[in-house]
């Protein structure tokens, strides 16, 4: 395994990080997203179970990645960094009450002489803990700590081509993964039976290219469950009369392209099949919409015109920026397709434009992934987006 992406490029993403962490007068980035890791110098391992960490100075040429010493060599193998610049804790810092990986890493930071300044951490990384945070403090008595949470999330969100080609495969991969999803909801069939078969089909691919694992497992909430949007599946089958929703992705090197449907065995209910109308045409107008120099809010007025004539109300937001990621999520935490969300839509931006409705006893999602490109919004999925019927 190599770095997926040119060293040029991670030089170029490292200058970029840089010139943020100086607009926002951060000495020193404590990197703990795998995420912003990854995008910063390639690594990628499921090491992030256990506290680990990217240190960016301004002093640095390079990053220094810190993490558990058994996954030293991950580092060696998938970054462009050199050797020394990677470093593996003792294991006797793992799970301890009464120490923490982070003490390591300050005492690295001091050896390293930038272990003062304004020290800039993730404060709302799912992977840094208050205990991480108390012990990197209490580490750190001459700097200052301060909150630089998604610093490196905004400068992920203008993609490279290189970065765009990755989603184009993973385009690829989640349409062959929808057809195989919508082919094995039927009645009688197990719903953990057809996520096997979503699964080897995220896994196996396309077109020789092979699929990677996605951030989300596959969602499947199914009849009543379809009411709300975030259950998974079971051993129960399929049945008669029931809506099945599926959210899935695809993924290639860790960009994801998600996509939703929903399937609906036998005549579906009007409200669902109304519902099913809305959603597309709003799905249009918010593509058409989505222009360079609109805001988010802008995109999803688009959407809310088309159902404010409807009788339907969707409080939560339509859409979020996407791309390379690690569980638990695939959006990047930036940009929202939501009222308020003043962000300036730029060309090689990427969103998931995901406009649910749920509803009482059942429910719909349908979903497009699409690049910004200089005139407008471009699918990235070649899918048809109406309520599937199966009679």
């Amino acid at each position: 395994m190599k770095p997926a992406f040119a060293k040029t490029e991670y030089d170029a993403r490292l200058a970029k990080a840089k010139t943020r962490m100086a607009d926002a007068g951060v000495d020193v980035l404590v990197v703990t997203e795998p995420a912003n890791m990854g995008w910063l110098t390639g690594y990628d391992g499921w090491s992030f179970y256990t506290p680990q960490c990217l240190l960016v100075a301004l002093t640095l040429d390079q990053p220094v990645l810190i993490v558990r010493g058994m996954d030293a060599n991950a580092g060696k193998v998938t970054t462009y960094l050199d050797h020394g610049n990677i470093l593996g804790y003792p294991d006797h810092y793992v799970q301890q009450p009464d120490r923490h990986p982070m003490d390591w890493v300050a005492q690295e930071m001091a050896r390293r002489n930038i272990a003062t300044g304004r020290v800039g951490l993730e404060m709302d990384s799912y992977y840094f803990s208050p205990m991480a945070y108390e012990h990197l403090k209490a580490g750190l008595p001459n700097a200052t700590a301060v909150n630089a949470n998604s610093l490196v999330n905004w400068a992920r969100v203008v993609k490279s081509p290189a970065e765009i080609a990755y989603m184009r495969e993973a385009a690829r991969i989640v349409e062959a993964t929808m057809a195989v999803g919508i082919e094995h909801v039927r009645p009688g069939t197990r719903q953990c039976d057809a996520v096997a078969a979503i699964y080897q089909a995220q896994i196996r691919g396309t077109d020789g290219v092979g699929g990677d694992y996605p951030s989300l497992v596959p969602m499947l909430p199914t009849g009543v469950g379809a009411s709300t949007p975030h259950l998974t599946w079971s051993d129960e089958v399929f049945r008669e009369d029931e809506a099945t929703i599926l959210e899935l992705a695809g993924v290639r090197r860790r960009y994801h392209c998600p996509m939703a449907r929903t399937v609906s065995l036998g005549k579906p209910p009007q409200k669902l099949a109304d519902a099913s109308a809305v959603i597309c045409d709003g799905i249009a107008a918010a593509l058409d919409a989505a222009k360079p120099g609109a805001t988010c809010e802008e995109v999803e007025r688009a959407w809310r015109g088309v159902l404010a004539r409807s009788g339907f109300e969707k409080e939560s937001r339509i859409g979020y920026s996407v791309g390379l990621n690690y569980p638990p999520d695939w959006g990047e935490h930036t940009m929202s397709l939501r009222p308020g969300d003043t962000t300036v839509i730029k060309p090689n931006m990427t969103f998931h434009m995901i406009p649910g409705l749920m509803l009482d006893d059942c429910g719909i999602e349908i979903s497009e992934c699409f690049l910004i490109t200089e005139t407008g919004a471009e699918c990235l999925c070649d899918f048809p987006r109406p309520l599937v019927v199966k009679q």
